[in-house]
This record gives structure tokens, C-alpha cells and sequence, in this order.
């Protein structure tokens, strides 16, 4: 894990910013979603990426009946 060397204070409503440099770097835009994470003592933030619900892929992934899968376990599926 790299240090940024960035220090931000929580606010009251439990609120951090996220520097610009940190958000172009990571391609996060604003309303984009961002998945958290905790590993022992640090919480881990993570642009969310919607992923198929039986395989995890998250590449050409579609929306059916409200749920996300990708092209392969919607062939699949439908082969059954």
C-alpha cells in the first residue's frame, strides 16, 4: 500500500474528502460509488465496479430480471 501523505479530519456527519489527485488517479467522479472495506485496523476504500452475480466477472455485464451477469452465465442460463 502507497502512503499519499494526506491527512483529512472526519467530520461531524462522519464525512471525509477525497483529494482531487486521489479521485483523478483513481477515476472517481462525483456520484461514482465507492465500495469500503476493513482489513484488521484500516478501512479500505475501493471504486465500486458492478460485477456478475455468479462469477464475479465484472466485464460486458448486463442487467436481467434485476440482477447483474455477465454474457457467458447468461448463455449458460439460457442453455440450461
Amino acid at each position: 500500500m502507497k502512503s499519499t501523505g494526506v491527512v483529512r479530519k472526519v467530520d461531524e456527519l462522519g464525512r471525509i474528502v477525497l483529494p482531487i489527485e486521489i479521485r483523478n488517479n483513481m477515476d472517481i467522479k462525483s456520484r461514482d460509488a465507492v465500495e469500503i472495506f476493513v482489513d484488521g485496523d484500516k478501512i479500505i476504500l475501493k471504486k465500486y465496479e458492478p460485477a456478475c452475480l455468479f462469477c464475479g466477472n465484472a466485464s460486458d455485464v448486463e442487467h436481467f430480471n434485476g440482477k447483474l451477469i455477465c454474457r457467458e452465465c447468461l448463455d449458460k442460463l439460457r442453455n440450461l
